[in-house]
């Protein structure tokens, strides 16, 4: 019983927090949501957050995820409009993995894949929404670790969505700089 009224309270408390972010900032939101990611690199991506909220899963290489509670955009779409997307990579196997039981290799096994680790920021412009309903933001993770945004309100793969990349896409040599 106590597990389960305190499910209910923390239920209660993360959907109060919801509009929260855009209520601080004065910004009446156009459509609120949550914050979503596809990700299409052969990278795992370990945690990510969208102007400082977090996407709360970690999303596999090829794969979606997300589900950070919530985010709104503005209204009304203005020209310049920015968000800032801060994310981990990681590997995304566990090849090698001796196992907990073999302590030492288990250290060295972690250390081996924590220094693969790799911090990421990038500022991504707001496509253009107008006369859109918007639902909260999807962040597609992109090779050369590159980054896109929609507030749409499809989903991916299906007609209407704005972005059209395939999920598994191969990353090139030589990234663009």
């Amino acid at each position: 019983m106590k597990i389960k009224l305190y499910l209910v309270a923390l239920g209660a408390l993360l959907l109060s927090g919801c509009s929260q972010p855009m209520a601080q900032a004065g910004v009446q939101s156009g459509g609120g949501g949550t914050i979503e990611a596809i990700n299409h690199t052969k990278w795992a991506i370990n945690h990510f957050s969208v102007d400082g909220q977090s996407g709360i899963d970690i999303i596999g290489p090829y794969q979606g995820g997300g589900g950070g509670c919530c985010y709104g955009v503005p209204s009304k779409w203005q020209p310049g409009m920015t968000v800032r997307i801060d994310w981990e990579t990681g590997v995304g196997d566990m090849d090698g993995f001796p196992g907990f039981d073999k302590r030492d290799e288990y250290l060295a096994w972690e250390k081996k894949m924590k220094a693969q680790n790799k911090q990421h920021s990038a500022v991504v412009p707001v496509p253009d929404y107008t006369g859109q309903k918007t639902c909260g933001i999807t962040v597609h993770f992109m090779p050369c670790d590159e980054v896109k945004v929609t507030t749409s309100c499809a989903d991916y793969r299906r007609p209407g969505y704005p972005i059209k990349d395939p999920i598994k896409m191969t990353e090139p040599k030589v990234c663009p700089q």
